[in-house]
């Protein structure tokens, strides 16, 4: 139960897999859940008839301590999910709702507010290799509304320059540039200049080599999201948390993933101080400032 509070804390955790993510409920529990409701292979379709059972079965006095969690490995479709779930709403028969298909929104906030501890972002140029993936794509929003120059790597300069264009219309004002990076000589290229580098590539792709990293003379800060080897960044150990390495400040996926968890257990808590609170990328990443992340 939370507190004096007569209600018990329930999460409603919708997954379009087969399987609801066993991490995602894990952490529910860990952040206080008193019940968890798992429903799995959710379309959205499905998703009216569940919120609907979850906004009529208490009074709005106490739907505060009802609350959903979108997770996933399909960030397109948790997106489609959240949709429409807050279509579903109405008036004030609503309840909060968390966006986090695959980590993406978590993992995303994390690195750039480790990258904001180290450099100040607010004039910086970035480079965001692998930045039309899920992750990617939310660190560069996220970076963008910090103030940060973005630029946007990929092996496909036409996918980056779309990601570029979208976040670009999101933000009046922001600073964008599509890059290749599938050559050495491209990547070089793109770390011309740049103080922040996020690798957020796949499982067991490097991205920038150990030469490349050691070249990069006014890099501040180095972030490898990739936690199976090799490294997406060569030379950064999975572990290292704010590692000097060739004079710039590195930090590998579990150096990362703790402030992670901090950010996910920490944005399942807000879910149930609120009703109406819809928790995408942004929100997170705000909560992590406030909380002094």
């Amino acid at each position: 139960m939370n507190g004096s509070d007569s209600k018990s804390r329930i999460l409603i955790q919708l997954d379009p897999d087969l399987q609801p993510s066993v991490f995602d409920s894990v952490v529910a529990v860990d952040a206080g859940a008193d019940i968890l409701l798992r429903h799995a292979g959710v379309t959205p379709e499905q998703v009216q008839n569940l919120v609907h059972g979850a906004i009529f079965t208490r009074g709005p006095e106490d739907l505060h301590n009802t609350a959903i969690f979108i997770g996933g490995s399909q960030v397109s479709q948790g997106e489609a999910l959240l949709n429409a779930v807050v279509k579903s709403f109405f008036g004030p028969l609503r309840v909060s709702v968390m966006l986090d298909p695959n980590g993406s929104n978590t993992t995303a906030a994390a690195a750039v507010r480790v990258a904001a501890k180290e450099c100040q972002l607010a004039g910086a140029t970035s480079l965001i290799l692998a930045g039309t993936g899920p992750v990617g794509r939310r660190a560069a929003r996220l970076l963008a509304r910090e103030g940060s120059a973005v630029r946007v790597g990929s092996r496909s300069v036409e996918r980056a320059a779309s990601v570029c264009q979208k976040i670009g219309q999101q933000l009046a004002g922001s600073t964008l540039s599509p890059h290749a990076t599938e050559t050495e000589e491209q990547t070089s290229a793109a770390l011309d200049g740049v103080q922040v580098v996020i690798a957020a590539g796949a499982a067991g792709v490097r991205l920038l080599s150990a030469d490349l990293l050691r070249a990069s003379t006014g890099l501040q800060v180095a972030i490898d999201l990739n936690a199976v080897p090799p490294a997406g960044i060569d030379s950064i150990e999975v572990v290292d948390r704010a590692v000097g390495r060739h004079g710039i400040s590195c930090y590998g996926a579990i150096g990362v993933g703790g402030i992670k968890m901090k950010i996910h257990k920490a944005a399942l808590r807000r879910l149930f101080d609120d009703n109406q609170l819809v928790l995408d990328a942004e929100e997170i990443y705000s909560l992590a400032s406030d909380m002094g992340l």
